[in-house]
């Protein structure tokens, strides 16, 4: 992987949306991408885990829409922008681990499905995007969360590939494979289908299918179309 750059003038107010679908590899490209551009980096889905955390903690619903905006309104989630050590707190209280779990993960689709938890949490994420300098990945940040973002790349992988990875970051075992082929197909339906800003590629963005690529490869491809894009942006500046 590259190293780490000291972001530039034009890469600090640079904006990179990264969207796809899970597994497809956002988070560790995305990560990948900040820290050798030297940029900060947003995970949003960490953010809905963290609600989607604190529903189950709280003994609620998450399949009552009511009942998860209500909840949803008190918390205070708060999600760090170091690449090198992300974190996410609820109430002040870390949460980084626990949002990963198997109840989280079955669970998230229905909450961050909810248009109030939606609403509030793209403004927050629009607060932490700020003047830029960022790397964000999600599901919908290209469209909803920063529709004049500097760069938007859509990444894609077959799905035997996403449930390959995404069985390796859990630490599952290899026979647990089709399960999680299951589970991601669910997942895509259910993103795809939600009212509010649902899975979508923008019409603008970049697709970069990661299936025969390492993670190396990818930061690497997608560092190079930042460059690009930055000097199509300023270039009057840096042609």
């Amino acid at each position: 992987m590259s190293s780490r750059d000291t972001a530039s003038p034009a890469l600090d107010g640079a904006v990179i949306a990264i969207d796809g679908p899970s597994g497809s590899g956002k988070s560790s490209t995305a990560r990948g991408v900040a820290v050798a551009l030297g940029l900060r980096y947003l995970d949003t889905g960490a953010m809905y885990r963290a609600v989607t955390w604190a529903v189950l903690a709280a003994g609620a619903d998450p399949d009552d829409p009511a009942a998860v905006a209500g909840l949803a309104d008190r918390l205070d989630v708060q999600s760090g922008t170091d690449p090198q050590a992300p974190t996410i707190a609820v109430d002040g209280v870390d949460v980084s681990g626990e949002i990963r779990s198997p109840a989280v993960t079955n669970a998230v689709s229905a909450v961050s499905a909810v248009p109030a938890v939606r609403a509030q949490m793209v403004a927050r994420q629009r607060e932490l995007v700020g003047a830029g300098g960022i790397v964000v990945e999600g599901r919908d940040i290209g469209i909803a969360v920063t529709p004049e973002a500097t760069l938007k790349v859509f990444l894609t992988a077959q799905v035997s590939a996403r449930a390959q990875r995404r069985t390796a970051q859990v630490g599952g075992p290899s026979s647990a494979h089709q399960t999680t082929r299951d589970d991601l197909d669910r997942r895509d339906r259910l993103d795809s289908s939600r009212q509010a800003s649902p899975l979508a590629r923008a019409d603008d963005a970049v697709d970069v299918d990661t299936t025969e690529l390492s993670l190396p490869e990818v930061v690497d491809h997608i560092v190079a179309l930042v460059r690009g894009a930055v000097q199509v942006r300023d270039g009057q500046v840096s042609r």
